[in-house]
This record gives C-alpha cells, structure tokens and sequence, in this order.
C-alpha cells in the first residue's frame, strides 16, 4: 500500500504556527513581490478568494473581512517541510518526497488491519512534533493514493486519514471524483474526455483499455491501470538530476541603471553555481534574460536573451558571473524600465567526468575554493561569504512588505514569549 501525506493548506498553516490566535481566520500568501495570492486557509476559500487573483484585485474584500495577508516566505516554510518529511523518513523506508507539501511512502509490511491507526498515529505525531496539519490519503497505487488524500480533505468524519483499500468503497469514490481532479490529468485531456461524455474517475474506468491507449497513449494506459488499483508509477526515493537550473526573480521596482541589474545577475548566477555543486553536476551553457514589465501597457517594452558558452564545464562562481555579466552588456539597452532578469545553465554533465580543452586551463584548487565557499555559507548564513560582484545594494530584492520573520532559522527571529 502507498500513503500519500500532504501539509494542509502549507503555506497558510506555517504561518498560523508562530501566530496561533489567526487559527479559524482567513489568512492568505502572496507570491514574490506581493504579487498574487499563491495560499489560502480554508477560511480564506470559503470568501471566495481565488488561487493566482492578483492581491490589488481583492484589496477591499481583505479589508472587510479582516484577511491577514503575508508574503511569501521560503525560508521558513523549507524548514518546515524538511521537518515534516524527516518525520515520513523515520515512519517508512521508502519516502519519495514529491513537493514542499507532499510526500508518498511505502507502507509494505504493515497489516491491512493496522494501516488506519498507525496513519492516525503518525498524523498525531506530525501535528505534535512540528505543529503541521497534514491529511492521509492511503491506497495500492500513487494515483489512487491522491484520489484517497483528496476525498479526505472533504470528509471532516474521516479525521484526516482515508484509506481506500475495499473494492466496493473505490467505486464509490471515483464516481465522487472529477476527471480533472485526477492526478495527470491535464486541462487539454480533461476537456476532450468531457466532449465524450466522460466526467468522473468512474466514467473514465469505464472506458474499454484498447480505446484509452489509441486516444491517450502510454500516459492515459497508465492513469486507467493505476485508477483499477494495478500500480505502474514506481516511488521516487532518490531525487533525479536536473537537466537545467534557472534562478531569476522580479525586482522590487523597476530598474534602468546596469550596474544594479548586473548585481542582481550576479547574484543569480552564484545562486546557480552553489545548486550545480549542490547536485555534483557542471553546466557548459549560461543563458541570460532580461526584460520589463509586460503589465505596463503605458511603457516602451523591450526583452531580451543570449546563451554563452563556457570554455570548459564548470560550476565555479567565479566564471560563471564573469561570462553572465558579458551576456548582460551585450542586451541591456538604455532607456526602459526593467522588472526581470533571470539566469539559466544547461547542458548540464557530471562534475566528475568533464571533458578537458586542450587550449584552457584550469585552476584545480577554484573547486576547493566553491566547496569552502559552500560550507562557510551553509555554517554562518547564506551569501554570508560572496563574490564581489555580488554587492551589497540589495536595492533589486523583492518586495515582501508583509513577510513574517524566519522563526526557525534566523538568531534573531527566535519567538519570544514574554
């Protein structure tokens, strides 16, 4: 059997956790730069607040009805979810974390008798241990699981944990679940199922399998297998190696000057080559972007991009911010208003097997140099040590004028309790 765990409402409940008296009230977070509403507490759902409607659309609804509105606040709810999935990794033995707020485990080996009090168990022990509420959806398959963890949420008699395991109470619940509430099923594939008459998981079982691999391919087969209780989608414990990393953000106000959005490119690129070394791997391409905002129809609008190549795959810092910032010269033009400027590296290889040039050379110890960076950042904070280029304006940073302090992993955020 699989269990699916998944945080509810995640953002929202991380927020309530050092803020207990907003339990029972609608509490929203918004995405970078306070942008749209990302969160939503149950209460905040039931106001009618949308998921993506930007904030400055809702802004007399969360004045009337006295919404608390944060901004988002990564740090702390990583903390968080590291917290919770040590907890799923110490239940079970095989635990593919699938989001922030996600995770599947194996429950091989616990008796069929056993699995809804020792899902009752562990539930209580998240909530007590890190103070996360989190629903149990438990089945043969992940998608199944996903359909269980989704019904749950609606049953308030079912105390948070469902497991979907008699044949019977299966068809039952996918007559209850929509096509496009299941899981991978796209808008494209829940429209075109829709133009035939099929509307609900059941309907969709119902199909005849020749019918669904000639209309669906291997990815329809696979959901049709897995919602018949035959499992085909594998657990994922060990997490794969990305084909490309891109870090950019949009900036707090626009900007028009190079120097400030060279700094904020620097520091993407030093971001991107801390995850390369991160994950063992080496990039060989650099892409650099930039543009204005897109929203502003009364502004000359201008976007532009450009791959450089490196001599050699490497995830050293330093060279990667050197060749990003030549990219930026060579599309930053005078006179507009940027909002974005992002960095991506691809065509990514293992850090141990690179192909040498023979006409550039390298120096060994800039390795040593990007580990020691690495390890004095992760010991006395982030960017705490940092390439020149970098600065220390942070005039580019995002707006979160409503950020909450980072409770769990700042010094000087600890709660305090007077």
């Amino acid at each position: 059997m699989i269990a699916l765990v998944d945080c509810n409402n995640f953002y929202a409940s991380c927020e309530r956790l050092f803020q207990p008296q907003l339990i029972g009230k609608p509490v929203v977070v918004l995405s970078n730069n306070d942008g749209c509403v990302i969160a939503r507490s149950n209460e905040a759902k039931a106001l009618g607040i949308r998921m993506g409607v930007p904030a400055f659309e809702i802004k007399e609804l969360i004045a009337n009805e006295h919404v608390s509105v944060f901004s988002s606040n990564y740090a702390l709810y990583g903390d968080l979810s590291a917290r919770v999935m040590h907890l799923l990794q110490a239940a079970a033995p095989e635990v593919e974390i699938y989001s922030i707020d996600e995770a599947f485990m194996h429950l091989d080996g616990i008796p069929e008798k056993e699995l809804l009090p020792f899902c009752m168990d562990l539930r209580q022990k998240i909530r007590k241990w890190t103070g996360i509420p989190v629903s149990i959806g438990v089945a043969a398959t992940k998608t199944l699981a996903k359909v269980a963890n989704r019904y749950v949420k609606k049953q308030s008699a079912q105390n948070g944990v469902f497991v979907l395991n008699d044949s019977n109470q299966i068809k039952t619940t996918l007559q209850e679940v929509g096509i496009g509430d299941i899981w991978g099923m796209g808008g494209a594939t829940s429209k075109k199922l829709n133009g035939i008459g099929v509307h609900t998981a059941a309907d969709f079982v119902a199909l005849p399998l020749p019918y669904v691999r000639k209309q669906f391919t291997v990815t329809g087969e696979r959901t049709w297998r897995e919602l018949q209780g035959e499992s085909c989608i594998e657990l994922e414990t060990l997490v794969p190696t990305k084909k490309n990393i891109c870090t950019s953000r949009s900036f707090g106000t626009m900007l028009n000057d190079y120097e400030t959005i060279a700094e904020a490119v620097s520091n993407h690129a030093a971001s991107c080559s801390a995850k390369l070394r991160a994950q063992k791997t080496v990039a060989s391409v650099i892409q650099v972007f930039i543009h204005t905002n897109g929203f502003r129809k009364d502004l000359p609008q201008y976007g532009s991009n450009i791959c450089m190549q490196l001599p050699q795959p490497s995830n050293d810092a330093g060279l990667i911010i050197h060749t990003a910032l030549l990219g930026l010269k060579k599309i930053f033009v005078k006179g507009y208003a940027y909002k974005k400027a992002g960095i991506i590296v691809s065509e990514l290889s293992a850090a141990n097997a690179v192909q040498g040039n023979l006409f550039e050379t390298l120096n060994p110890r800039k390795k040593e140099v990007g580990l020691v960076l690495d390890a004095l950042n992760a010991r006395f904070g982030n960017q705490k040590l940092r390439i020149a280029a970098q600065g220390f304006g942070k005039t580019w940073h995002l707006k979160q004028e409503k950020r909450s302090p980072c409770y769990t992993t700042r010094w000087d955020n600890l709660l305090t309790i007077s």
